[in-house]
């Protein structure tokens, strides 16, 4: 008798496993295409040439990876290349990007698990007690464990525009650390040529003290000698006086610039200070420095690529909303035991199972499907605009540093001619004051106008060199070297485990 039962049960599953063979076939054929856009990479159309005239040393030479990659280098300060390469590792803002391109890579892997099937196991034990007035009132204990498995089939691709969507999230994360390596080596070089021009202007200040202070000895000698009167002496001192108010004003400068360079290293406010104690010149940028042309720097920059792969990735999650319009298909089973009794539990007998395919649709959503598509789509469009709204100010970024790289040189220059000839007249002033040829007003003159050009012509050196990171900035340049580090290091490792 059992065994007649058993014989139709399984043809019956037979039958239905052979019915649903072929729709399972077409449905695999038909998931070949993902409905929504497909995505096709935007290319700015970029100028020939920079707007910017090039000169004072900017060439429209092709830009050489390597230099671009360590721009920095080119300054010659060893100093600076030694806080470079302590800021990689222990910047926090990079380790923060760092983060985030991880968790992009787990978001991925998520995506991707929607591809396959699942898999759950369980078991419990259920006590069960009827009612003595619908039933015989007896008391019973259900023992079950077993296995169910279950495999969305991505028949119109829904799944894997989610996929197409995580990647290319996870390449603007990845842009998004190159990005963030380009504004720190920029912001760190920018603070060290900083720290460096306030010692400068404080080394500048400090002479003409010196200078002014010994002025002020000879007139009140010569004022005990009655020889003048109390005036020039009074004049003498307030020029000294505000020469030295200003020393002040720069050494908070410093003290800031310093600071902010200890943090740029993920370090305390203050671990700089012993080490930057000592004086030492400006940088000096090269005598020639290669800028290529516009389209070379839009495929350098890492920030047009953060823009062009969230379109892409937009793009995708257009094709993840239409896909919710159509059926979802499904395949399940289990397997598993089911005993009243213990010491029968895992007897053949108490063997269960159950296969099959199941269909779900959402016939009605009052449009919301529809809606969201097209919420999708306009998320797409602003992608698009802030692409090309990226790539415009990219190009208005390098269009406005080409020109105050050349033109700062001008005026320093200028300030150059300038403060010789005020170093000549404080001279002259001098030399003429104490023969008695001429009053004191000159000498004041000349020594305030020698301290401020002075001023102006280191300030003048550290904006030169700071426009020129601000250009290699632009340029996007300054995460290569980190990405062949990261690469090597990676390499490396695999050598390590594979001689193991």
């Amino acid at each position: 008798m059992h065994g007649q039962k058993d014989k139709p049960k399984k043809n019956i599953v037979v039958g239905l496993t052979n019915r649903s063979l072929p729709i399972i076939l077409i449905l695999a054929l038909v998931g070949c295409a993902a409905v929504g856009p497909n995505y096709t990479r935007v290319e700015s159309k970029a100028p020939e040439k920079w707007h910017a005239e090039l000169q004072n040393g900017l060439k429209s030479d092709k830009l050489n990876s390597e230099t671009l990659s360590h721009w920095w280098t080119t300054l010659n300060d060893p100093d600076l290349s030694r806080l470079v390469e302590r800021a990689v590792k222990g910047n926090l803002t990079l380790k923060d990007a760092q983060s985030r391109l991880r968790e992009a890579r787990a978001l991925r892997g998520i995506s991707k698990a929607g591809l396959f099937p699942t898999l759950d196991a369980g078991a419990s034990v259920t006590k069960r007690r009827s009612s003595e007035n619908s039933d015989t009132g007896t008391e019973s204990t259900l023992y079950a464990a077993g296995f169910d498995a279950g495999w969305e089939l991505d028949v119109f691709g829904g799944v894997r525009r989610s996929v197409e969507a995580a990647q290319a999230s996870l390449e603007a994360s990845q842009a998004d650390l190159h990005n963030v390596l380009v504004s720190l080596m920029a912001e760190l070089a920018l603070n060290y040529v900083e720290v460096r021009t306030f010692q400068a202007r404080l080394s500048a200040a400090y002479a003409n003290i010196k200078t002014q202070q010994e002025t002020y000895e000879l007139n009140r000698s010569r004022y005990e000698a009655g020889i003048i009167d109390e005036l020039v002496v009074q004049q003498a001192l307030y020029n000294l006086e505000r020469s030295r108010s200003q020393i002040p004003t720069l050494e908070i400068g410093l003290e800031a610039s310093k600071n902010r360079l200890a943090v740029l290293l993920g370090e305390n406010p203050g671990a700089l200070h012993q080490e930057l104690n000592e004086t030492k010149p400006i940088p000096i940028p090269p005598m020639t420095v290669a800028v290529g042309v516009p389209a070379e720097t839009l495929r350098n920059r890492p920030d047009i690529r953060i823009a062009e792969r969230n379109l892409a990735a937009q793009t995708a999650r257009i094709g993840v909303a239409t896909a919710d319009l159509f059926p979802k298909f499904r395949l399940f089973g289990t397997i598993g035991l089911e005993s009243l009794s213990s010491k029968d539990f895992f007897e053949w007998a108490s063997r269960t199972w159950s296969v099959g395919p199941g269909v779900s649709w959402n016939i009605f959503d009052a449009g919301a499907i529809r809606q969201n598509i097209k919420v999708q789509t306009e998320r797409q469009e602003q992608a698009l605009l802030q692409y090309e709204s990226t790539v415009l100010n990219a190009q208005e970024e390098v269009e406005n540093v080409l020109v105050a790289f050349a033109k700062e040189q001008r005026r320093r220059e200028s300030l150059f001619r300038a403060t010789e000839a005020a170093r000549r007249a404080d001279l002259l002033a001098r030399d003429r004051y104490q023969a008695g040829l001429v009053d004191f007003s000159n000498v004041l003159i000349t020594q305030l106008s020698l301290l401020s050009f002075q001023d102006e012509l280191v300030q003048s050196d550290g904006a030169v060199t700071t426009n020129l990171v601000r250009l290699y900035k632009a340029l996007g340049g300054g995460w290569e070297f980190y990405e062949a580090a990261e690469n090597n290091a990676i390499t490396t490792a695999n050598e390590k485990q594979q001689t193991k």
